[in-house]
């Protein structure tokens, strides 16, 4: 039973991959949506593209296991409005502004239990195939996973999901006060690892990219941090040197690698102090070879990431405290939901100029 009926004025509709990367919009499900006991049904008002959706539409998977075998509907970066919740429900109320926490995990597990739900072997995760994701108009969702965001724009909402990986990252990497930092990646990943090494007092910041707009826009969002530009062809132990001189001549304790590509990854162990630390949170090929012995005689420790756990509430937190002021210069392009394919199609592009793209559904 609902508490009230929903308010469900527009078509439900969603945006759709397949095996065949196909990439459209479609009707998701029907409008007279019903949600079950301790579930609310969330108005989706705006919804962040990120990498991940762009793989699973370009190359239909990641990694061996989460694969595109059927029509599948992507994005997992979002924040709206509740129009209707389930008469057990009582934390939430209809007209309540919330962000939408994608992993829904079993509760019933060591790793749940230990409070690493991150790692729930059966955890529902929005936009992970077989998991329908959160990029369609009207979706039903958990309410112990919808966040409340306050009067917060549903942007920054939705950017609380790239903040809440970017968070866990400082976090498990162990940056201190005072640690120099390179982050390798100036992609949306990049950036907001860079805002987040910033807020926990890191000097200096360094931060690598092929591309030279990225950089720029870096500099503009963090006026203190010195950029490194990646040209091609170059090795990665010519690489550290620019990073080392960028750095003051100093060699980082913490490299944040956001990239996942095999010559990024050897540059940050490259550049690492003495039992420095290499944590690893984009994503990339299956299988790649990395500097065994360069690890071993210095000590450095090689630290991977999967997804978060835990970090929504701070990030909320730290957004409303003004501890990340001008995270929302990010977004550089807002498309509506029925333009969608644009949406990604400008995502997808490097010559866009994009660094996070919004989708868009308020009345």
């Amino acid at each position: 039973m609902l508490s009230t009926m929903p308010a469900m004025h527009k078509p439900n509709i969603g945006v759709y991959t397949n095996p065949k990367h196909h990439l459209y919009v479609a009707e998701a499900e029907p409008t007279n949506l019903i949600p079950a006991e301790g579930e609310v049904i969330v108005h989706v008002c705006a919804t962040g593209i990120c990498g991940s959706d762009i793989h699973f539409q370009k190359h239909g998977q990641i990694g061996p296991t989460m694969i595109v075998r059927d029509e599948h509907i992507l994005g997992h970066e979002s924040a709206g409005i509740v129009i209707a919740v389930h008469q057990s429900v009582t934390s939430l109320k209809v007209g309540d502004r919330v962000a939408l926490e994608p992993g829904v995990p079993c509760y019933k597990c060591d790793l749940c239990l230990h409070g690493h739900y991150n790692g729930c072997p059966d955890v529902q995760f929005k936009s992970t195939p077989p998991v329908p994701g959160l990029l369609r108009r009207y979706v039903n969702h958990p309410a112990e996973w919808c966040h409340k965001i306050g009067d917060m724009s549903f942007e920054k909402g939705a950017l609380l999901e790239p903040l809440s990986v970017a968070l866990a990252g400082i976090e498990n990497s162990g940056v201190r006060l005072g640690d120099p930092v390179v982050v390798l990646g100036a992609g949306p990943i990049g950036v907001v690892s860079a805002l987040c090494a910033r807020a926990a007092g890191s000097e200096p910041i360094i931060i690598t990219d092929i591309n030279g707009d990225r950089l720029a826009f870096a500099k503009t969002l963090i006026p203190s941090i010195r950029t490194v530009k990646v040209e091609r062809g170059k090795t990665p132990d010519e690489i550290v040197v620019s990073i080392i001189d960028a750095a003051g001549g100093i060699k980082p304790r913490v490299a944040l690698e956001c990239t996942g590509v095999q010559s990024s990854i050897a540059t940050a162990i490259f550049s690492l102090q003495f039992r420095g630390v290499c944590f690893c949170i984009g994503v990339g090929a299956s299988t790649q070879n990395i500097p065994f012995m360069h690890l071993s005689v210095n000590e450095i420790d090689l630290k991977f990431q999967y997804r978060y756990a835990n970090q929504w509430p701070k990030a909320i937190r730290i957004m409303n405290g003004g501890l990340l002021d001008g995270i929302e210069q990010m977004i550089t392009h807002r498309f509506p939901l029925e333009e969608s394919v644009k949406a990604f199609e400008t995502t997808a592009n490097p010559d866009s100029g994009s660094i996070k793209v919004m989708i868009v559904d308020e009345d």
